[in-house]
């Protein structure tokens, strides 16, 4: 059914809360690898591109601050995320976007399977055109 205004704002200050809040939990798990980087540990994989992650979002969050603290202007939110599309960070996405992204990426990568199969299949082809 169609929502209310006021769960409407409900909504998106609750989008908001769980979006500072993990990004707040993101920050302090990254000034403990931080720490441990200072400290000569080596991290792994996954903990590096958390920790990249995270800088980018807090580098994200300066613009996006702007919009949350001047009066009205989170109106002109959407405007600005067509044009700038990864200006929010990682955060406040929605679990929409986060899977149309996964989508984009795995059609990607399916294509590039079949390019590659493709590929090995016509060299075998004149592999076999070569040896026989």
């Amino acid at each position: 059914g169609k929502r209310s205004l006021r769960q409407k704002v409900v909504d998106e200050l609750k989008h908001y809360y769980n979006g500072f809040h993990l990004l707040w939990t993101d920050t302090k798990v990254a000034a403990r690898m931080v720490w441990r980087l200072l400290h000569g540990q080596v991290l792994t994989r996954r903990e590096r591109r958390r920790l990249l992650r995270t800088c980018a979002d807090l580098f994200r969050l300066v613009p996006f601050l702007v919009f949350v603290i001047v009066p009205f202007m989170e109106f002109l939110l959407p405007v600005f995320l067509k044009l700038f599309p990864q200006m929010l960070p990682s955060t406040f996405e929605t679990e929409s976007k986060r899977e149309e992204k996964q989508r984009k990426k795995l059609n990607a990568k399916l294509e590039l399977a079949k390019f590659l199969r493709e590929t090995i299949a016509e060299m075998a082809k004149r592999n076999k055109a070569d040896t026989g």
